[in-house]
């Protein structure tokens, strides 16, 4: 992983591959964003004509946009690398802007070993985004690559310098050390989605838990076939009778000595998704290894908030699952008995994580938290309402859906609260059980939520996290966003862990 330090030396004097600053977009050519002394030094070292000298290479200014210019001689580092922001707003860059800049150009110095960063810091604030937008940029998946090629360019970023940043100044070595771990955790998440499902059957991913609860002080519980059969997971059983490699319930938690508020979280991990006997067609197969991506936001939140000491009790379920066709598969027009009691006719068998979730969802409820979110890639009609870049929202509490919604914009991540209209649970009635698995076609995201619902207890302010469309980026990296796993969820579920531990689930 990338290593983080922080520094007040003129950004000239700093030895590294490149010293990176920010660049604004005026309205006749690039200037230079204002708010960082150290890209001030930089531009005296051109003689204050380093704006002229970005323009000539045909800079712009504009967001994302990267330009390389050979350092002055006498510098301790070669090159220059100067990354847009755009137009500068009124109140200064937020924090999503430098994240997203920081991360464009951490990824572009991959191959790289040290960079160092004057990106506008006027605060605490601006640590935390610089130091996690390089970090999640930097990002590159490299376990299955025999030359241990993470990109194009070679290995990721190893090591970054913000310049402006004061190690001494306990708000900012907080900031960064919490993007650090915000950062870490989430490209745990992000190996664990990136990675092929030969390698990651739902065992393997029951092992990955055991091995990281002790190193943070974590339990853990798994419940195997035989124990899910014996306790009547209908649901998770039922999904992953059609597989070789038979599935589990992970139960990770960390616990706080003085905390009184515990927080839930479910997550759906189909470690490969074939649909089952309701086929996907062709072209929608070959990325479905990242059906898992909601359990892996689950395992590194609770990792994140133990390894920030959140005063707060954080419980993850991760549903393990293989949904597969097979002669044991569970067939469209079978009826489940659901861990709740419930009985569902399986219609689709494509519609498989929320049967898995529900018996999570049950079995979380019992434990009776004092809030619940479960996170699931779960809907494609979640990403025709929503496109790729924005998770959907749903619930029982519009208070609580508000907190979440709003913690999202907090965290830097996109996210809508929907509704869920009572006529459309009129489309999951069944003639032979209590509820069917899929409804109308038509709101088809909505009509999960509605059936999740089905399986949450009375009283549990619950929230429903579809991440279908930003779980996997299949289209070329931008920002802090790489190809593949992306982490998503997690920044907005461990700043709602933080959120409750300070009270705001009371207020």
């Amino acid at each position: 992983m990338t290593a983080l330090t922080l520094s007040n030396l003129p950004a000239t004097t700093v030895p590294a591959d490149a010293v990176v600053i920010g660049v604004a977009k005026g309205e006749s050519g690039p200037l230079l964003a204002p708010g960082s002394s150290a890209a001030e030094a930089v531009d005296a070292s051109f003689g204050g004509a380093l704006a002229d000298t970005l323009a000539t290479l045909g800079a712009k200014g504009g967001e994302d946009e990267i330009t390389r210019v050979p350092a002055p001689s006498g510098w301790a580092v070669p090159l220059l690398v100067a990354v847009g922001l755009g137009a500068v707003p009124e109140d200064g860059y937020g924090a999503e802007a430098l994240r997203r800049a920081a991360g464009a150009v951490a990824a572009a110095l991959a191959g790289a070993d040290h960079a160092s960063f004057a990106l506008p810091v006027a605060g605490a604030e601006e640590v935390a985004a610089v130091a996690e937008g390089a970090l999640l940029g930097a990002y590159a998946f490299t376990a299955f690559r025999s030359r241990g090629n993470g990109s194009p360019s070679g290995e990721p970023l190893a090591r970054i310098t913000l310049l402006d940043a004061d190690a001494g100044d306990e708000r900012h070595a907080a900031a960064a050390e919490r993007a650090l771990v915000l950062a870490q955790e989430v490209a745990r998440a992000r190996d664990l989605i990136n990675t092929p499902p030969n390698a990651l059957s739902p065992a393997d991913f029951a092992a990955v838990v055991e091995e990281a609860a002790p190193e943070y002080g974590l339990t853990s519980e798994v419940l195997d076939g035989a124990a899910l059969a014996e306790g009547g997971y209908g649901g998770i059983m039922g999904v992953g009778q059609g597989s070789a490699t038979p599935p589990r319930l992970v139960r990770v938690a960390y616990t706080h000595p003085d905390a009184t508020t515990t927080l839930a979280l479910v997550g759906k991990g189909i470690t490969y998704d074939s649909g089952g006997l309701s086929l996907k067609p062709v072209g929608h197969n070959e990325t479905m290894k990242c059906d898992m991506s909601g359990a892996a936001a689950v395992l590194s939140t609770v990792v994140a908030a133990a390894r920030l000491d959140l005063k707060v009790n954080v419980t993850g379920w991760l549903a393990l699952a293989e949904n597969m066709p097979s002669g044991s598969a569970v067939r469209p027009g079978d009826v489940l008995t659901m861990y709740s009691g419930k009985t569902v006719e399986v219609l689709n068998t494509d519609a498989e994580g929320r049967l898995v979730m529900a018996d999570a969802i049950a079995r979380a409820c019992e434990e009776s938290p004092d809030a619940l979110v479960d996170v699931a890639t779960l809907t494609g009609a979640m990403v025709v309402a929503l496109g790729k870049r924005t998770f959907g929202l749903m619930g029982n509490d519009d208070a609580f859906r508000g907190l979440v919604h709003e913690t999202a914009g907090q965290a830097g991540e996109q996210s809508w609260p929907l509704p869920m209209p009572a006529d459309l649970a009129e489309g999951l009635k069944s003639p032979v059980a209590d509820v069917a698995n899929v409804g109308d076609r038509m709101g088809g995201g909505l009509s999960a939520g509605l059936f999740l619902q089905e399986f949450v207890a009375d009283g549990t302010p619950w929230v429903h996290m579809d991440i279908a469309g930003p779980a996997f980026h299949e289209g070329a990296p931008y920002g802090y966003t790489p190809k593949g796993g992306t982490g998503s969820g997690i920044r907005t579920l461990v700043r709602l862990a933080e959120r409750v531990a300070d009270g705001d689930l009371e207020d």
